[in-house]
């Protein structure tokens, strides 16, 4: 019997401390919030992580990319920037679950750490799934370490939009994969909805103070 595949997912919230190197495929969204040794993908949805990539505001030319709709369709639009960067590209991921909506707007509400988590699930074949930094799963807290580097909606009224969309869809998600497992990294374990069995929220690692 084969091993179970195990793979952390590092996101951008501020919990994201809370990951500590372990065996296993190492997942990160956009840019990753420190020094991560051994990354297979970083994955990015957005157009402007792509045009940040093209002024070079950013740099993750050492990294591999798993790409969604939209950074595809810049490279269509952007065919010497394609060229570019072929090479980092590991694969483009546009699936789309029903319950993110159709279109366009599917594809807003189903943001980086959403397509992260079911490429995670669904291409990567995970039985576990690690996820940290997934902070607006438990508070209202939409701090992200990509703030820092593209500018970002974050008003009070912008932030519970979001959350109130986003979070409908990672109930699909954990629905989605009852054979996988997922365990979260926070600081308590008040989850803001309810999760299958599938489902474990760790506490251990944070600072009590």
């Amino acid at each position: 019997m084969s091993d179970k595949r195990v793979v952390h997912l590092i996101g951008n919230g501020d919990h994201a401390q809370l990951y500590k190197p372990a065996k296993g495929i190492k997942v990160t969204c956009n840019m990753p919030p420190f020094e991560i040794h051994d990354v297979f993908a970083t994955v990015m949805v957005d157009f402007k992580m792509m045009k940040a990539l093209s002024e070079g505001s950013l740099n993750l030319d050492s990294m591999k990319w798993v790409l969604g709709w939209r950074p595809q369709k810049w490279m269509e639009m952007k065919p010497n920037f394609y060229m570019k960067y072929a090479k980092n590209i590991r694969s483009f991921y546009t699936h789309l679950p029903e319950y993110a909506g159709r279109g366009g707007q599917g594809y807003t509400n189903f943001n980086c750490g959403h397509m992260a988590t079911h490429y995670c699930a669904n291409a990567l074949k995970a039985d576990e799934i690690h996820m940290y930094g997934f902070d607006s799963l438990f508070d209202l807290n939409m701090n992200s370490i990509t703030d820092f580097y593209l500018q970002s909606d974050r008003t009070q009224v912008n932030n519970h939009r979001l959350i109130e969309n986003w979070r409908p869809v990672w109930q699909g998600i954990f629905n989605e994969f009852k054979d996988t497992k997922f365990i979260l990294y926070h600081k308590h374990d008040a989850i803001k909805f309810a999760v299958p069995d599938n489902v474990s929220i760790d506490t251990s690692r944070s600072t009590k103070k």
